[in-house]
């Protein structure tokens, strides 16, 4: 009728009750009680008591030891919360710091120049694989104006196509529409420097007789009405001078890496060039 688990438990409670009665009555009333009653109740109630002890010993072990993995998981939660914010401040001072050197190399790049430098970052960029543009954070109220050469410590970027109030579009020199009058340092051996469409630009134009070798630095001429004269543009990475034909074949690898820079530098026209320029500005962009 019953199952043997709820004899065994039934069995364990009554004793242990018992006991406990046991316990109580012989507390208040002392009295001295037989050698044979005496070892038998001993022997029955023993084990009870042990087990008893046991068992309650083991429920506190268990509360503490929860209580000890709570605590514990909480603290580790609030550890992991505080190597997140330690690991944000440090990229944020990490940011700032590389943000910081960029700044100081343009700073060193302005001592060096004529004309009132601009620095302006870029926000975004043309996904099309047709057009090397971008777009940075300066416009006509900058004072920046189309046409104006855009540049970084490392060299020449691109010029100013359109302009809008906040904002203006930078073309690449490696856009295949972009064209800049150049020279070979070394032997001032004169071309055009225009882009491909890719990472470098072709060096067209250049005389087969023309003393042109790879690795040879190629500056601006200042002759297009542009770029500054002697602004580094690139180095040649290819020579081919082929049977047939005036010209020779010179591949230019650009100084500048366009995909990792973030600021650049827009060169304005000294005032009195820029007071003529405000009558010819494009309209802006929509």
């Amino acid at each position: 009728m019953f199952s043997r688990r709820f004899v065994f438990f039934s069995v364990f409670f009554v004793l242990l009750a018992a006991t406990l009665i046991s316990l109580v009555l012989s507390g208040k009333h002392p009295r001295p009680v037989a050698q044979g009653a005496g070892s038998l109740t001993l022997t029955l109630v023993g084990p009870l008591q042990y087990g008893a002890t046991k068992l309650i010993q083991g429920a506190g072990s268990l509360w503490r030891i929860y209580f000890d993995s709570v605590r514990q998981a909480r603290e580790n939660e609030l550890l992991r919360k505080e190597l997140a914010l330690a690991r944000e401040k440090e990229n944020e001072y990490l940011e700032l710091a590389m943000a910081n050197e960029r700044l100081r190399s343009f700073l060193n790049f302005r001592e060096g120049e004529d004309r009132e430098v601009l620095v302006a970052e870029i926000v975004g960029k043309d996904p099309s694989p047709w057009f090397k543009t971008f777009i940075v954070n300066r416009g006509w109220r900058d004072g920046v104006r189309t046409g104006l050469p855009v540049v970084v410590p490392d060299g020449i970027v691109g010029q100013v196509i359109e302009v809008a109030g906040k904002y203006s579009k930078v073309l690449l020199v490696t856009d295949r529409m972009s064209g800049v009058d150049s020279l070979v340092q070394r032997t001032r051996a004169r071309g055009v420097v225009k882009g491909s469409g890719a990472s470098f630009c072709s060096f067209s134009y250049a005389l087969r007789r023309y003393d042109i070798a790879e690795g040879d630095v190629v500056v601006s001429s200042g002759l297009d009405g542009i770029y500054p004269k002697g602004l580094r543009i690139g180095w040649v990475d290819g020579v081919v001078r082929g049977d047939e034909g005036i010209f020779q074949d010179v591949m230019i690898q650009p100084f500048v890496d366009f995909e990792r820079i973030e600021e650049v530098m827009i060169l304005l026209l000294p005032d009195e060039e820029e007071a003529d320029d405000m009558e010819s500005q494009e309209e802006p962009l929509s």
